[in-house]
């Protein structure tokens, strides 16, 4: 039977003490960010009475969108029953919990007052989407511990599959979850439509994979663990399926939505005279999220170079906020429409009016710090518990592969 050993990082080199002071300054810098947002009050920042999810908002949301995209190696190698991708599943499953944290904890510091979280955890509204997503990030976050229990333990090895199954199901029901916060916001005309659930599963199987990949490469690159050709052409057609399904889902959702009458204005303020909504839209999210990752991984000049791979996932992850900035941020800059088809007194406050906005240097300094908790988790829990692969070489792909732990990989200098 053939084995694939895990090891821990030794993590003595002073490349691996540089990232960790990095990263640990750039977490310092989003819990200033977050304190200083907190006592000078909202003005400090580019959200107003009427943008009031911002630029902490989206990468949020991102963030967790990833997480659950994350552990598609994971469930892979588990449910679809495809051992190549098994050596790899350990640090899919460490990375989507990560990314999850990193993100819980934008979302909290945003809040304002952090401290009403446990409220939330104690006072459940059963009719809101919100209390339905406690649960949902908990136990993912448990269920994803069990699973990677179940692999590093050689006596539990058999209940693998079924705590994969589990995560698998799990994971489509947080992305679903998490769309359905939009989706079921009938107030706003830009959500109120059933296909945000499905367009969000899609979205987190590509960041995910995105982040999956600079993940990998990063890590093999400096850990000087061998990475076959073999492995990174499954991630790489992986990759380009999942950006062509989201380009699909987004086209039937603009043409769902195009077809509606009373949605034409919204339509056309994101896509035509939205301005920076827009130029994000078509440049950010079409073009440099979509259109040329996909000519990067399909050109025969490009889809072999694994720098060119890199370059493809991170385009990909900068259309991926470009799309949630979109969602979340166009939708709040168009006006309400309170009584569709009515003529209602009207205020000089701001009725009718789209509204700016400017994201402010403290929220992205606690966009960038939930990015950078993420990756400090990942960096530690590598030194600690064995989740590198000892090779990623190209091996033969029979369910006899399996995973096994050595002794510790020394990483090469960064």
């Amino acid at each position: 039977m053939k084995s694939i050993p895990h090891r821990i990082l030794e993590g003595r080199s002073t490349g691996y003490y540089g990232l960790i002071a990095g990263l640990a300054a750039l977490v310092l810098a989003g819990l200033w960010a977050a304190y200083y947002m907190e006592s000078n009050g909202h003005h400090v920042t580019g959200m107003n009475n009427q943008i009031v999810w911002g630029m902490p908002h989206v990468f949020a949301v991102f963030l967790i969108v990833a997480a659950s995209g994350a552990l598609n190696v994971a469930s892979v190698a588990s449910v679809f029953n495809r051992p190549l991708y098994n050596p790899m599943a350990r640090l899919s499953g460490l990375l989507a919990i990560a990314l999850l944290m990193g993100g819980l904890a934008v979302l909290v510091l945003d809040l304002g007052r952090p401290d009403r979280l446990i409220v939330a955890m104690t006072h459940y509204n059963f009719k809101s989407i919100f209390a339905w997503n406690i649960f949902l990030y908990t136990g993912f976050v448990a269920i994803v511990i069990v699973y990677l229990w179940m692999q590093m333990e050689r006596r539990m090895n058999g209940f693998v599959k079924p705590a994969g199954y589990l995560a698998f199901v799990w994971r489509l029901v947080l992305t679903t979850g998490t769309g359905s916060i939009f989706g079921f916001l009938v107030a706003r005309q830009a959500y109120d439509a059933a296909l945000m659930g499905p367009l969000f599963v899609t979205m987190s199987f590509s960041f995910g994979t995105a982040a999956f990949i600079l993940f990998l490469l990063s890590l093999c690159r400096w850990a000087g663990c061998p990475l076959g050709h073999e492995v990174m052409e499954r991630l790489r057609r992986l990759q380009g399926i999942f950006v062509i399904v989201v380009l699909y889902m987004v086209v039937v959702f603009h043409l769902s939505k195009l077809y509606i009458t009373e949605q034409h204005g919204i339509e056309s303020f994101i896509l035509l005279d939205g301005g920076a909504v827009t130029l994000i839209f078509w440049l950010g999210q079409i073009v440099i999220g979509s259109l040329i990752p996909l000519a990067i991984l399909y050109s025969p000049y490009t889809r072999h170079s694994r720098p060119w791979t890199a370059v493809g996932a991170v385009l990909i992850s900068v259309g991926g906020l470009a799309q949630i900035y979109v969602i979340i941020i166009a939708a709040q800059a168009y006006p309400l429409e309170i009584f569709p088809g009515k003529i209602v007194v009207e205020s000089s406050f701001f009725d009718g009016a789209i509204v700016g906005y400017q994201p402010g240097m403290p929220e992205v300094m606690l966009g960038v710090g939930g990015v950078a908790l993420a990756l400090l988790i990942v960096t530690l829990a590598m030194k600690i518990l064995p989740f590198v692969p000892e090779t990623l070489a190209d091996v033969r792909d029979s369910p006899e592969t399996e995973s096994v732990d050595a002794p510790p990989a020394t990483e090469s200098a960064a």
